[in-house]
């Protein structure tokens, strides 16, 4: 059973670190940027492969310290993602992480995480994680694929629509979400994406 309590973070808001910079901690970069452009982002790591470099040259609010891991890099840090393979300074990393209370994901060792980084579908203002509890990232990957296929790019639109309904409605929170209830049923219905018909 997964018990898992997805959230959506405001990397903008709080201090990440990342530990690594080969081409998983590219891909965590890139990902983390990708669904927050101002994401606040500091990485530490001993080398980087020239993609990674390129990637931090043209994204210059990212702090890029190029050296070991040292545990004062957990200052002031709110989450802590963790791309290396070397299992002794996870290990630690972990410990220090767990003192300090602070969240940490490892790469691909779903023991030492705190949370997982899911497949993430985006539409606009619409975005959807996907967890496999940590069994399958290449199933939650695939299902990533068929919803961008299958959501249309217009489903913004009606976001926006919905956005300006929400706002211009009176009355009490109870009578508010009955309205809405109702809109989006019909909405979905003639759109074809309600498929209980």
């Amino acid at each position: 059973m997964n018990e898992l309590f997805p959230i959506y973070v405001k990397l903008d808001q709080i201090q990440t670190l990342l530990v690594g910079a080969g081409a998983v901690g590219l891909e965590k970069l890139e990902a983390m940027i990708k669904n927050s452009p101002k994401a606040k982002i500091k990485v530490v790591a001993e080398h980087s492969i020239p993609a990674f470099d390129d990637f931090i040259k043209k994204h210059s609010h990212i702090e890029f310290i190029k050296r070991t891991f040292k545990s004062k890099d957990i200052y002031g840090i709110d989450l802590i993602i963790l791309a290396s393979n070397n299992d002794f300074l996870n290990q630690q990393i972990r410990r220090l992480a767990s003192e300090q209370h602070i969240l940490l994901n490892v790469a691909d060792t779903p023991a030492l995480c705190d949370f997982y980084l899911g497949s993430v579908v985006q539409k606009g203002n619409l975005k959807i994680g996907i967890s496999t509890n940590g069994k399958s990232p290449t199933i939650a990957k695939r299902l990533k694929e068929l919803l961008n296929e299958v959501l249309p790019e217009e489903l913004d639109d009606t976001l926006e629509l919905m956005q300006e309904l929400r706002n211009s409605l009176k009355g009490d929170f109870q009578h508010k979400v009955k309205v809405l209830n109702e809109h989006t049923k019909e909405l979905l219905s003639h759109s074809g994406y309600d498929r209980a018909d």
